[in-house]
C-alpha cells in the first residue's frame, strides 16, 4: 500500500466534491471457481483500491460527507479462518494502514444506511459490474437489482473519473514497475518464439517471468500467429517460420496498477519485405501520435492523424484511393484498422471504464462517432497532463471483413479490393506503448522494450 496520508488525502479530494449525503464502496468479495471454498485469484474493485487501498475482500468503505467520517466495515478474524489461512490483521490494524480510524462490523453497514434512507439523505455509489455486488448492493439498499444499476450515482462517477484518471509521481512509478517485469516477458516471447514452438509455451514463459515477481497479468495475454483476431486468446497454434506474432502482454504491479505493451514480430527472427513494409508504416504512425500528444489537443485528432499517415503510406503500395483525408473521413481505413488508437490505464487496464466507457473516454466537446471502426475509439476527449494513455496502431487483414465490405462493395472508390485479396493471409500487426502526457508533450513510460525491425531482428538473432 501507499502511506495512509495519501488514501486519506484522496478521501479529503473527494469529500470536496459533494456537500452532505454518503459515498458507498464496497469491496469486492472472493469468487468461487466450481465450489464455495475455492476460489480465484482475488482483485479488489479498483475504486475501493484508490480510496481504501486494502487488498482484501469482504470490505466497504463509507464516506459520510455531514460527519467527515471514514468509516470501514469488515469483521475480524474468526478462529476457523485463522486455523485455515493463518492469524489476520484486527480490522482496527488494517483500517490504519489505509489512514482510517473509525472501524465497524460488517453487519452493520445495512443498518446504517438504513437510518441514512429514513432520514433522506442521498447514499452515493458506482455501478456495480459483478454480480455478488450488484446483488449485496440490493441487499443493502433494499431495492431490486435492476433498481440497484440503475440507481448509481453520476455526481459520484464525474468525481471519481476526474480523480483517478489524473496520476501521481507514485502511480507512475507503480506503472513503470509493473512495466519493467513486463519488458522481460516481451523480451523472452521474441527470443522463444521459433518454428516449431506451440503459443502456449511461450505464453508460459511470460507467465513464469510475472509469478517469478509475484505479479498477475493486468488482462488475459494475447499471443498469436493469428493477430488479425484483436483479442485473440488462444493459444494452441504451432508457429511457423514466417508467421507474424501479435504479442499483447502487461503485468500488473504490486498494488495493481496496470501495463500494457504491445509487439508484433516474425517467427524465424527476420522480417519479410511486404511485412516490413507494413510494419514501419504502424511504427510511424505510432511515433506521430506519441509528438501529437499534449495537454488541450483531442485524442480522437491525435487517432485520425495516425489513420492518415497510415492511409498515405498505405495508398503508396496500393491499398487506397483517393486522398487520405477522404478515406479516414468516410471510414474506408477501418478495413484494415477497425479499433481505436488507445484508451486511458492505471488500476485499470482500461481504467475506469467501468464507470462507463463513454464516460471515460468523451466529453461535451465530443461525442462518439456512429462510423464503423471510429465508434470503437475508447478515448477522444482533450489530453489532460497526468493521463497515462496506450498507443496501439495496427493494421489488419480480416478475410471475413474484407469479404464482406467487397461483397457489399462498400468504399469501392476508395479501396483496392484485388490488393486487399492478395493479403489475406498476412495477419495483423499492432504495436502498444504506455504514455504518461506531461505538461508539455508526452513521455513513453517503462525501459525501451524494442520495436523497430532492426531492434526486433537483433534481438532474435542472438
Amino acid at each position: 500500500m501507499f502511506e495512509p496520508t495519501v488514501y486519506a488525502q484522496r478521501r479529503r479530494r473527494l469529500k470536496q466534491q459533494f456537500s452532505s449525503g454518503l459515498l458507498l464502496f464496497p469491496g469486492n468479495a472472493d469468487v468461487s471457481m466450481n465450489y464455495p471454498h475455492n476460489h480465484y485469484w482475488f482483485r479488489q474493485d479498483s475504486s475501493f483500491s484508490y480510496f481504501f487501498g486494502l487488498d482484501q475482500p469482504e470490505l466497504a468503505g463509507l464516506i459520510d460527507i455531514d460527519a467527515d467520517a471514514d468509516i470501514l466495515f469488515g469483521d475480524d478474524a474468526g478462529l476457523n479462518e485463522v486455523i485455515w489461512v493463518g492469524p489476520q490483521d484486527t480490522l482496527a490494524q488494517r483500517a490504519r494502514s489505509a489512514g482510517i480510524e473509525r472501524v465497524q462490523q460488517a453487519g452493520e453497514l445495512a443498518a446504517t444506511l438504513a437510518q441514512a434512507r429514513s432520514q433522506g439523505r442521498t447514499i452515493h455509489y458506482l455501478p456495480p459490474y459483478r454480480g455478488e455486488t450488484i446483488l449485496e448492493l440490493a441487499r443493502l439498499l433494499d431495492c431490486t437489482p435492476a433498481q440497484c444499476q440503475a440507481g448509481a450515482s453520476e455526481s459520484l462517477m464525474t468525481a471519481v473519473i476526474a480523480l483517478r484518471e489524473i496520476k501521481s509521481d507514485a502511480e507512475i512509478q507503480e506503472i513503470e514497475n509493473a512495466l519493467s517485469v513486463t519488458r522481460d516477458m516481451h523480451l523472452a516471447a521474441m527470443q522463444l518464439a521459433k518454428a516449431d514452438t506451440f503459443e502456449y509455451q511461450v505464453v508460459a514463459a511470460m507467465e513464469g517471468i510475472m509469478r517469478g515477481h509475484d505479479l498477475q497479468a493486468a488482462y488475459p495475454m494475447i499471443f498469436s500467429r493469428s493477430g488479425e483476431i484483436l483479442h485473440n486468446r488462444d493459444h494452441h497454434n504451432r508457429l511457423r517460420s514466417g508467421d507474424l506474432v501479435v504479442n499483447d502482454a502487461g503485468a500488473s504491479s504490486v498494488l495493481g496498477y496496470a501495463s500494457d505493451i504491445t509487439r508484433t514480430f516474425p517467427v524465424g527472427g527476420r522480417f519479410s519485405e511486404r511485412q516490413r513494409s507494413l510494419y514501419q508504416i504502424v511504427l510511424a504512425a505510432q511515433q506521430l501520435a506519441i509528438d501529437m500528444m499534449r495537454p488541450g489537443v483531442s485524442y480522437l485528432e491525435v487517432h485520425k492523424q495516425a489513420a492518415r499517415h497510415m492511409v498515405a503510406a498505405m495508398s503508396e503500395l496500393g491499398f487506397f484511393c483517393g486522398t487520405a483525408e477522404q478515406v479516414v473521413e468516410s471510414g474506408a481505413y477501418a478495413i484494415c484498422f477497425p479499433h481505436g488508437l488507445g484508451h486511458q490505464m492505471g488500476l485499470d487496464v482500461h481504467d475506469m471504464e467501468g464507470l462507463g466507457e463513454t464516460r471515460v473516454g468523451y466529453d461535451a466537446s465530443v461525442s462518439r462517432s456512429e462510423l464503423f471502426g471510429l465508434r470503437n475509439l475508447r478515448l477522444a476527449k482533450p489530453l489532460q497532463a497526468g493521463m497515462v494513455v496506450t498507443v496501439e496502431p495496427g493494421i489488419y487483414f480480416i478475410p471475413v471483413l474484407i469479404q464482406r465490405w467487397r461483397d457489399e462493395a462498400r468504399h469501392s472508390n476508395l479501396i483496392n479490393y484485388e490488393k486487399f485479396a492478395e493479403y489475406l493471409d498476412f495477419g495483423g500487426i499492432r504495436i502498444e506503448d504506455d504514455v504518461l502526457v506531461t505538461s508539455s508533450g508526452a513521455r513513453v513510460l517503462g525501459p525501451a522494450i524494442p520495436k523497430t525491425c532492426a531492434e526486433i531482428e537483433a534481438l532474435m538473432a542472438a
